[in-house]
């Protein structure tokens, strides 16, 4: 089903095998990604969709004449194992790199890329990301300090919720969000009526699930996981959860839906990136995606696609391949699809590296992802 991992290092000895005239015309672009282990699912769609990237980009020239060569580390998930793999590919003193997508193995990460001066595209929604000085940190997603806010906003004026049940992961991601919501939540009036932590792969939600049933709050908050948010939402079913349920991508995510099938049917929220976006050109990236690799992506397979083209834009922004130069030129760049199509949808880097573009309300109907509204960029 997806790309095997070894295709990096083919490409890698293939590299390495090149005449010096032949090597001086590539540029090695280092991935260290969530290739197994919880963030499988993220990893490899996020991978996926920089080697889709990366062969059109090549395809059309490269950046600034050089034929990008992509080269994956699996980290296991594991942020220990992820710093280990960022300090190799620093050696190597590389233009940027691509990852992590989980948020506690991209905190475990960002100092390091940050004291090296070197750009880091990544996938973390943490809160916490970009609020700690680095200038070489760059999102391809919302940051929960932008995501929570359209939330919250929705709980209160759309489910008309005045009390609400909290499910999160008990990761850097997890507890983020669950910090972020219980702020917004405050300043709108919403009680907390529960406020459970699971624990990342866990595999049985009965309980919980109880626990939940026997808050009685008006909705339920489930920010999980994607396969953690399948199997509470199956579960929810089982025992005749009948609360609304409101999330986030990770909630009604393709893969949630493919996972959980029926039961994912009826959970809303917000969604700042999907590939069910009423756009043309994320039809054909989706369609085109679906028939390279033999699934359908996911919004981190868009991450992942697009952060392809960030680099790109930002580089020839910069008109050299200088890290430093790339990362300032990526600060205050605004990249719309009428000049640049892979980014998909217009997009803007402040000075932190936080991302801001259009999102929309959604909810799953009947197996399939439904947008329900469009909310505009916050400047």
């Amino acid at each position: 089903m997806y790309l095997k991992s070894t295709v990096a290092a083919v490409l890698a000895a293939a590299a390495w095998a090149m005449p010096a005239s032949a090597q001086d015309n590539t540029l090695k672009i280092p991935g260290v990604l969530e290739l197994s282990g919880a963030g499988a699912i993220s990893g490899t769609n996020f991978r996926d969709g920089i080697v889709m990237a990366i062969e059109d980009i090549n395809a059309a020239g490269g950046v600034l004449g050089k034929k990008l060569v992509f080269e994956t580390v699996d980290t296991a998930s594991d942020p220990g194992k992820a710093r280990a793999a960022i300090q190799r590919a620093l050696d190597d003193k590389p233009t940027v790199i691509f990852g992590p997508v989980f948020s506690g193995s991209v905190n475990a990460t960002l100092p390091m890329t940050n004291e090296a001066q070197i750009p880091q595209i990544i996938g973390g929604e943490a809160a916490n990301i970009t609020s700690q000085g680095s200038k070489y940190i760059f999102r391809t997603s919302f940051g929960q300090n932008v995501s929570m806010p359209k939330i919250a906003n929705y709980l209160r004026d759309g489910v008309k919720a005045k009390s609400l049940a909290i499910v999160y992961v008990n990761n850097d991601f997890g507890k983020g969000g669950r910090n972020a919501i219980m702020k917004e939540l405050e300043s709108r009036g919403i009680k907390v009526a529960a406020d459970l932590s699971i624990e990342a792969g866990q595999a049985d939600f009965a309980a919980d699930v109880v626990k939940v049933k026997a808050a009685s709050a008006d909705a339920v908050f489930v920010y999980l996981n994607e396969e953690e948010s399948a199997r509470f939402l199956i579960e929810a079913k089982k025992q005749g959860l009948d609360k609304p349920l409101i999330g986030e991508t990770t909630l009604l995510g393709q893969k949630v839906i493919d996972l959980a099938k029926e039961a994912a049917n009826g959970v809303k929220g917000h969604v700042g990136l999907t590939i069910d976006a009423p756009s043309p050109l994320v039809a054909e990236f989706a369609k085109k995606f679906e028939a390279k690799f033999k699934y359908k992506p996911d919004h981190n397979g868009m991450k992942g696609y697009l952060g392809a083209y960030m680099f790109k834009t930002a580089a020839e922004k910069a008109g050299k391949l200088d890290p430093v130069a790339i990362a300032a030129a990526m600060h205050g760049l605004t990249v719309t699809p009428d000049k640049v199509p892979g980014i998909l949808i217009e997009a803007t880097w402040d000075d932190t590296g936080e991302i801001d573009r259009i999102s929309y309300l959604a909810e799953v109907k009947d197996g399939k992802q439904v947008i329900t509204q469009t909310l505009p960029k916050l400047k």
